[in-house]
Parts: C-alpha cells; sequence; structure tokens
C-alpha cells in the first residue's frame, strides 16, 4: 500500500508542477487546444490524488496502523536529560545556564496530500506524527549538544515548545537547565 501511495503521490506532484508552471504558460501563450503532454500532467494529477485516496482508504478499512514502527531516536549521550527541577540522589553544584536546540521542519507536498485526505477520512496523521518526532530528535540534540559544550553533567526543567510556521513547517524548541552535579557518594 505505501508503495502505492508514494507512485500516487508522485504522480500528484509531478503532474501539478506541469499543469500549473507549463501547462498554464503554455495556455496562455499559445492556441487555446491542450497538447498531449499537458493532458498527461493532468491525468498524472488526477490520478495521483484518486491513488492515494484509494490507498489511505483500504489501510483504514483493514484496520491497519501505521506500516513501520517510527524512530525512537533516544539520544545517547553521557549527559542525564531530566523534566523535574532535581535530579534524585545528586546535588547541583553548579548552574551553567539555559541551554536551547531548535528546528524547522516539514514534510514535502506528496505526504501533505495523505494527510489531507486521513482529514477527511479520519485517523492519525501519521505523516505529522513521524515529523514531530523528527523534529524533536533534531532539537534535542542540538540542546545536548550545546550542553556538552558546557561541560554540564544534566540538563533539568527540560521542556518543548511548538509553533507552526507556514503551512505544514512546524518549528520544535527544546530547551533546559544545563547543571553540574555533585559524584554520588558511595557506601563503604
Amino acid at each position: 500500500m505505501k508503495f502505492f501511495r508514494i507512485i500516487g503521490s508522485l504522480a500528484f506532484v509531478i503532474g501539478l508542477f506541469t499543469a500549473i508552471f507549463v501547462g498554464g504558460l503554455w495556455h496562455i501563450y499559445h492556441e487555446p487546444t491542450l497538447p498531449w503532454w499537458l493532458k498527461i500532467a493532468i491525468y498524472c494529477l488526477l490520478g495521483g490524488i484518486l491513488l492515494v485516496l484509494l490507498t489511505v482508504a483500504l489501510e483504514q478499512k483493514k484496520g491497519k496502523g501505521q506500516e513501520e514502527e517510527l524512530p525512537t531516536g533516544e539520544i545517547q549521550t553521557r549527559i542525564l536529560l531530566q523534566n523535574s527541577a532535581e535530579v534524585p540522589g545528586s546535588e547541583i553544584t553548579k548552574v551553567l545556564g539555559l541551554v536551547k536546540g531548535h528546528t524547522i521542519y516539514a514534510i514535502w507536498i506528496g505526504k501533505d496530500l495523505s494527510a489531507i485526505v486521513r482529514l477527511v477520512l479520519g485517523g492519525e496523521l501519521f505523516e505529522y506524527t513521524e515529523m514531530m518526532g523528527k523534529a524533536r530528535m533534531v532539537a534535542s540534540n542540538r540542546m545536548v549538544a550545546q550542553a556538552e559544550e558546557l561541560g554540564a553533567d544534566a540538563i533539568i526543567n527540560i521542556r518543548f515548545v511548538t509553533t507552526s510556521v507556514i503551512g505544514s513547517a512546524a518549528e520544535l524548541l527544546a530547551y533546559g537547565t544545563a547543571v553540574k552535579l555533585s559524584k554520588p557518594k558511595t557506601k563503604v
């Protein structure tokens, strides 16, 4: 199903851009009858929409979830990431300051088309879920890199903020406080 949805999305995008950017100009500056290549572009545009509609509808009819598991992308770092103000078992010895990472992420128009179809039929918008997951990983990695440059042991009070930038593009900001921790005392 995913293969056919991708083919449909590609046909839609190619047909859309050919019809608008080439065909529109051709129609204005040449004869009013449509040439064969513009007819094909229009059929690709309409056929792509139909193919995406059918594949999304079939996936939902089968009750099938997302075809592939989203990557968790957990950050591999020596820095402790904490969303609370304290670190159990350790004492904060020095506050290094605010660390942040952000990104503006978007999906291509073919995935946007699939998401629009899901808006009509209902269900989770996997395309945007995946997009925001990737954006969270990028922003978190940038925040951790900033904390590593400061020599931090932990980042506390981690928060995430999202905003819509334009269309299907979203900004994700990850921020927290970089701190140094005392070494835990060992019992003898």
